[in-house]
């Protein structure tokens, strides 16, 4: 059900399913990770490479854009030798940059003074790097920690939208790290232009193309019908957000810590077979994401030990490329297309009631956020946001990155996204994990590396929850 196993025996995404984790935490020898920066340059498209050339002066940022979050995402992969070469890997990122071209700009503004990605081809950066030790030597990949931060450039106080550190471990593997501005791209567009990057390195087509035609998509109606209370979810009072700033800043962060949990695929089935209610005369049955996110839900409220009659609330981010009809959007639409879903309960009725009421909570919360909710909130942009007395006094709830969530949790789901696909022509990564990110009650779930469909989970806690997290968390009630 649960295990902390050495990542590092496993030889291939194929082979994940098959080889047993033999390796203990204890048999391994580890040593301290020291990172060798050995360059840092930056790498601009070669259009003489790629016909498929965005002539535009700027993208302007779409109403999903400007409600993203405002920062870069990092993430890590890890591959086995023979790993690839430097200069594959930078003649594949010059040639798809001139594709998806939005990556070797930057962020600023039009003669309007709109939001926009300026194409000033100014390049995205690449640092090399070593570390004189065998990658498994270390448990970096294994124990999130903040020596994962060594592994990609820095997130904050840089102008380059992209970045790539390719560290090399004294046994030839190779990791990744890689950041992007989250203002350009939601997950599904990111993991799309990885996939093409590394399809560029391998000498293949990029494709699927991107599309970024936002004028067709993102149309108001007219008159503007906005049916939904957007104020609330998609934006915050900036006054509320201050006064919780100063309430934080008496919190001691350096408290929070960052579990990594492991469901097996037994123990989803039978997540799944517990979640399955009673609904008039039918049974009624949820998705694998749906029970996983109701059982840790219930078990984080439990350990954070939260009075009764307090609410706790997720927060889910919903693909709209999958629910917007009129018209429908590919998915190869390259920008932000997320909206939130953001069931409620109070603490009391989400530990009384057994599994399944959580879990319809979560469903039915999801199922409302549909093709008329991304319409009315386009219309919304569109007309209640125009006002300078508005934009002065709310800001997106995605800028407002709280280091402490409780008693809501934040969700973020890469179950289908093709990160595991990035092959540069040694083929697949054989760890893939978000970065460092210790925001308490922010979780991460993804695909395990174990590759038989069991799936990893990220949880960030205060240290004195994290036992009761974990007793609550690998029990099925």
């Amino acid at each position: 059900m649960y295990f902390e196993d050495s990542i590092f025996p496993l030889p291939s995404k194929i082979a994940r399913a098959k080889q047993p984790l033999s390796l203990k935490l204890n048999q391994i020898k580890t040593q301290k990770m020291k990172v060798k920066i050995e360059s840092s340059t930056i790498v601009k498209p070669a259009y003489d490479l790629s016909p498929h050339v965005p002539s535009a002066p700027y993208i302007p940022l779409s109403v999903f854009d400007k409600v993203a979050y405002d920062s870069h995402i990092g993430v890590i992969y890890a591959y086995r030798p023979p790993a690839m070469s430097t200069t594959t890997l930078k003649l594949g990122l010059l040639r798809v940059l001139a594709v998806y071209r939005e990556w070797a700009g930057r962020i600023g503004k039009n003669h309007r003074g709109d939001s926009v990605v300026i194409l000033n081809d100014q390049g995205v950066r690449f640092v090399e790097a070593s570390v004189d030790s065998r990658l498994d030597q270390t448990l970096t990949l294994l124990k999130p920690s903040p020596a994962l931060l060594n592994l990609h450039p820095p997130l904050k106080g840089i102008d380059e939208l992209v970045q790539v550190q390719a560290t090399r471990f004294a046994c030839g593997s190779v990791v990744i790290g890689f950041t992007a501005h989250h203002s350009v791209a939601d997950g599904q567009a990111t993991s799309n232009f990885l996939v093409a990057w590394g399809r560029a390195c391998r000498g293949l087509d990029i494709g699927p193309l991107p599309i970024r035609d936002r004028s067709s998509f993102f149309i108001p109606r007219d008159p503007a019908v906005v049916e939904f209370d957007h104020f609330t979810t998609e934006y915050t009072s900036r006054k509320i957000y201050e006064e919780d700033m100063a309430r934080l800043s008496l919190i001691d962060l350096d408290n929070i810590v960052t579990h990594r949990a492991h469901f097996s695929v037994d123990f989803l089935m039978k997540l799944k077979a517990r979640a399955a209610s009673a609904d008039e005369s039918r049974s009624r049955s949820y998705s694998t994401f749906v029970c996983l996110v109701a059982h840790l839900w219930r078990a984080i409220t439990r350990a954070r030990s939260l009075s009764s009659d307090d609410t706790t609330q997720l927060r889910l981010s919903v693909n709209g490329r999958s629910r917007m009809n009129s018209p429908r959007v590919p998915n190869q639409y390259f920008g932000n297309l997320v909206l939130w879903a953001v069931p409620k309960a109070r603490v009391k009725d989400l530990l009384r009631e057994p599994l399944p009421y959580a879990a319809r909570l979560i469903n039915d919360a999801i199922a409302r956020v549909d093709g008329g909710y991304f319409q009315s909130f386009i219309d919304f942009a569109a007309t209640k946001l125009r006002t300078d007395e508005v934009a002065a006094n709310v800001i997106p709830t995605a800028f407002a990155e709280m280091p402490v969530l409780c008693p809501d949790v934040e969700v973020d789901s890469w179950l289908r996204m093709p990160f595991y696909d990035l092959d540069f022509g040694s083929g697949s990564p054989y760890v893939f994990m978000p970065t460092y990110v210790p925001i308490e009650g922010g979780i991460y779930v993804l695909p395990s590396y174990v590759g038989d469909g069991s799936i990893d989970v990220f949880a960030p806690l205060f240290k004195d929850q994290l036992a009761a997290f974990c007793q609550n968390c690998y029990i099925l009630e």
